[in-house]
């Protein structure tokens, strides 16, 4: 059986690939397991200077895989536990925490329609290519669930609360030009090109002053919940962390030569 998420390590890029292609890319606990745990070695591994989320087939993740879902709902019914959304908990929950949380940046290319959760994982990246034959759809009120993955904290703050309760509400199909003009997509390319930009984007930030983008996202996360006050405090803390970097003392002595920097990620 081919590994539901494939992993690789080059040149300070870990690339983590949903490989469910039959599947749509829908998330079995085999996947959910592998995602999260893959996730947690990128972030922990000290060669990881970015990370890229991408998947193979037609679809970047279709969310929950429903063929799966149902057995498990048969069996809560029978045994009262209602054990089955503990999915949430257990994989979802640490999925987007671990994407959100990342000291480290992360790209989503995606290839194809991204629904529920795979919509939900997409969001919580820092960039997303987008190929222009993908879509988005929040999925989950037709299936009668609520929001999970984070989609109810990242959609409102990327498309505004109105339009994220009538994304919400009225599940549909968003297409990537659509997607592009709600910031949804932070690009959009020709399909055939999606694995080499995503590639290339996430190969550029791998490359760059990692202290100082691990910092970025930190502020921006703290800026989102926190008053000015508050986060400008944060900001002297994060800069402060920032400058004490080996990269910063690059960048400086190489703006000074008139040199690129060569970042070491430390």
């Amino acid at each position: 059986m081919a590994d539901s998420v494939l992993y690789d390590v080059t040149d300070g890029l870990a690339t983590i690939t949903l490989n469910r292609p039959d599947a749509m890319n829908a998330l079995n606990i085999d996947a959910k397991v592998a995602l999260r745990d893959r996730l947690r070695d990128a972030a922990a591994d000290p060669a990881v200077r970015a990370v890229l989320l991408t998947a193979t087939g037609r679809a970047f993740c279709v969310g929950q895989d429903l063929k799966e879902h149902i057995g498990l709902l048969a069996a809560d019914r029978e045994s009262g536990d209602g054990a089955t959304m503990s999915t949430v908990r257990e994989h979802y929950n640490p999925i987007v925490t671990a994407i959100a949380g990342m000291p480290k940046p992360v790209v989503a290319g995606v290839n194809g329609v991204a629904a529920g959760a795979g919509f939900g994982f997409a969001l919580a990246a820092d960039h997303r290519v987008v190929a222009d034959s993908a879509s988005f759809n929040t999925s989950f009120a037709g299936v009668a669930l609520t929001a999970d993955s984070g989609v109810s904290w990242t959609l409102p703050r990327v498309v505004g609360p109105g339009r994220a309760a009538d994304l919400l509400l009225f599940p549909r199909g968003i297409d990537a030009q659509e997607a592009y003009a709600l910031g949804i997509a932070s690009e959009v390319v020709p399909s055939a090109e999606l694995a080499d930009r995503a590639a290339a984007v996430a190969r550029k930030l791998a490359a760059g002053p990692t202290v100082a983008y691990a910092a970025l996202k930190e502020s921006l996360a703290f800026g989102a919940g926190h008053t000015l006050t508050e986060a400008l405090a944060k900001e002297e803390e994060l800069q402060a962390r920032a400058g004490a970097s080996e990269d910063h003392h690059i960048a400086v002595e190489a703006f000074v030569k008139k040199e690129k920097p060569v970042y070491l990620g430390r």
